[in-house]
């Protein structure tokens, strides 16, 4: 049996929120959602598995929230999620700890099988030997 990953999903747009709630959940993921940086963090005390992070938010932005979530929980997987992505801002992000940096629109399945990667490398007993960092379009 699979264990139920928990996923942080970071995102301002409510839309992409929603949507991307109901087809991971579809998917067996539970979900929490978040709205914003510092909602994210408040949000780490409810033990995510795996964070999913935009980029471009009010605020504070993802990057200042992916160095602050590693500073309080350096383990956590985080995939970069952005519509405005560039290759700078990836290897920021990838430098920071991320574990991969994908853009938007983003295919589903290619999400599904990063979250469950990234779940994996948590899990010493189920983890490939190295997956490394990336970036996707």
């Amino acid at each position: 049996m699979t264990p139920k990953i928990t996923v942080l999903l970071v995102d301002d747009e409510d839309r992409f929120r929603e949507t991307t709630k109901k087809v991971l959940e579809h998917q067996g993921f539970h979900m929490i959602l978040a709205g914003s940086g510092p909602e994210a963090l408040v949000n780490l005390s409810k033990s995510p598995d795996v964070v999913v992070l935009d980029i471009k938010m009010p605020g504070m932005d993802g990057h200042e929230t992916l160095e602050r979530i590693k500073a309080l929980a350096p383990d956590l997987p985080v995939i970069m999620l952005t519509g405005h992505g560039a290759r700078p801002s990836a290897q920021k992000a990838l430098a920071k700890g991320a574990y991969v940096y994908l853009t938007k629109p983003c295919d589903m399945d290619l999400l599904i099988s990063k979250i469950r990667e990234a779940y994996q490398l948590t899990r010493p007993d189920t983890a490939s030997p190295s997956i490394p960092s990336s970036i996707v379009s």
